[in-house]
């Protein structure tokens, strides 16, 4: 019988085995998937949701930004509850509060019940992830992180593969309500494998809370990406949007200019003072905003250039999820062993060629052709994505990882925003631009495709910009 209690700061010995804290991983691994499914799931529900209440597209889709405004608010406060509760006490609860969330959403009557409990729904799930991440780099050795932050991409990977596929099965076999009560077995199971196999570290500290951050973070980073989103639908150029825009800048500005005086920051800002965390930030950013880009364009292509269901697009997009685990587990082995440098720069040179091969896509490509090009892209989005989130929490202070997994979310929730944001924009303004030209005409199927391969482009350029900037990571010491 394997023991539960696991010692967070184990020392490295030779005969360490990652099976040893298996159990671990994967109690965080199941509390990360319930979060990161339920949202896949909900995007492809949104026109089924529209007809069963009966109401406007907008209306509906603030199910969505009312979760991702939880999501934001809560974000930063994970550093400082799993100092004051321990970790595991809040995953737990984050859990459950997310859960008896999922299944209020099943029982709403109206859209406004449902982005009520929406919102309840991301207040818990917004702290399971920077939690879970703390905690895995908290028990792994160091010369075996890359290994096992590697094994928490196993959720990334399968929600957006997963997610489509379910939704449009329960969709079409059960009701509307399944997509949310799909979360409780789920939730149930993360909850026994919690509690049974999660590490009790040291009780609960007496920490001070940085009331200014907490007053200000949920009005800059909420402010934030609800601006984005109101510039993704309304336009950059409304006047809501640029107010939105100004005062989250105005929130965000005061934000970091306390945050840097503080003694106990809400978010550790003070990280960024190191060269190499830095540039980890940079490249994740850069990396994050190429594959977002792709995530949300691929769907899209599959479906109104080449008529593919949600359910269709989704099988088609499970030979990358595959190859994108393989590359998580050869690039874990390799920045043990070597660093980030080698693992990032291999992954963005094969992110960026299969966005450059994503750009010869015609209406009529042979289906095993595209699904050639999504596995090289996998393969990239493998050896990278874990392996720089590892090599920004290496570079960050070792006694302050708690409250840097939350500055990373944060960043990363906001970078999203902006990435489906701006990327959607694009192609709607690229289709719209070649629609207009006279060489084209009406024909609107060779206008999407034109328009998907000038924004498959940029997403390629900022994927090679990515490429040169991580040839200065640096190398692994021996």
């Amino acid at each position: 019988m394997m023991n539960p209690e696991v010692k967070i700061s184990q020392p490295v010995t030779k005969e360490f085995s990652i099976k040893a804290i298996l159990p671990v991983i994967l109690a965080l691994i199941t509390g990360m998937l319930l979060v990161m499914l339920d949202s896949t799931i909900m995007n492809v529900a949104i026109p089924q949701l529209e007809k069963t209440f009966a109401t406007s597209l907008k209306t509906i889709q603030w199910a969505i930004t009312g979760y991702t405004l939880a999501l934001s608010v809560v974000i930063p406060l994970a550093g400082w509850f799993s100092d004051k509760f321990t970790a595991k006490r809040v995953f737990l609860a984050s859990i459950v509060l997310f859960t008896m969330g999922s299944v209020l959403c099943s029982l709403a009557k109206s859209p406004t019940e449902l982005i009520i409990f929406r919102v309840i729904q991301g207040l818990g799930g917004g702290m399971i992830a920077p939690i879970g991440m703390a905690m895995s780099f908290k028990i792994a050795p160091p010369d075996k992180r890359g290994s096992i932050m590697g094994l928490l991409g196993l959720p990334m990977l399968i929600a957006p593969v997963l997610g489509p596929v379910l939704s449009g099965w329960l969709l079409e076999y059960a009701s509307w309500h399944w997509i949310f009560l799909i979360n409780v077995p789920i939730g149930v199971i993360a909850m026994i494998v919690g509690i049974k196999f999660l590490p009790v570290t040291e009780k609960g500290k007496k920490v001070n809370l940085d009331i200014w951050g907490v007053i200000l973070s949920p009005l800059a980073f909420s402010s934030l990406v609800f601006g984005v989103h109101r510039g993704g639908v309304d336009g950059w150029g409304d006047k809501y949007t640029l107010i939105t825009l100004m005062f989250a800048i105005i929130t965000l500005t005061l934000f970091i200019f306390v945050e840097l005086r503080q003694r106990e920051p809400l978010l550790e800002l003070r990280s960024f003072r190191s060269f190499e965390f830095s540039k980890g930030m940079i490249l994740t950013w850069i990396n994050q905003f190429a594959l977002f880009g792709s995530i949300l364009l691929i769907p899209l292509f599959l479906q109104l250039v080449r008529g593919f269901s949600s359910f269709e697009s989704g099988l088609m997009v499970i030979p990358q999820a595959i190859i994108s685990f393989v590359g998580m587990i050869i690039g874990g082995k390799l920045f043990d062993k070597y660093g980030a440098r080698l693992p990032v720069f291999s992954g963005l040179v094969l992110l960026s060629t299969g966005l450059f091969l994503l750009t010869r896509l015609q209406n009529d490509t042979n289906v095993y052709v595209m699904i050639s090009y999504l596995a090289i892209m996998g393969l990239g989005q493998g050896l990278s994505t874990m392996q720089l989130g590892t090599h920004v929490l290496k570079a960050a202070p070792k006694d302050l990882i708690s409250r840097v997994t939350p500055l990373t979310a944060s960043a990363q929730q906001i970078i999203g925003s902006f990435a489906v944001a701006i990327m959607s924009g694009l192609l709607t303004s690229n289709i719209a631009s070649h629609k207009s030209q006279t060489n084209i005409g009406a024909v609107d199927v060779q206008a999407m495709v034109a328009g998907f391969h000038d924004t498959f482009l940029i997403s390629m350029a900022l994927a090679l910009c990515g490429m040169v900037i991580s040839l200065f990571l640096r190398k692994q010491k021996n």
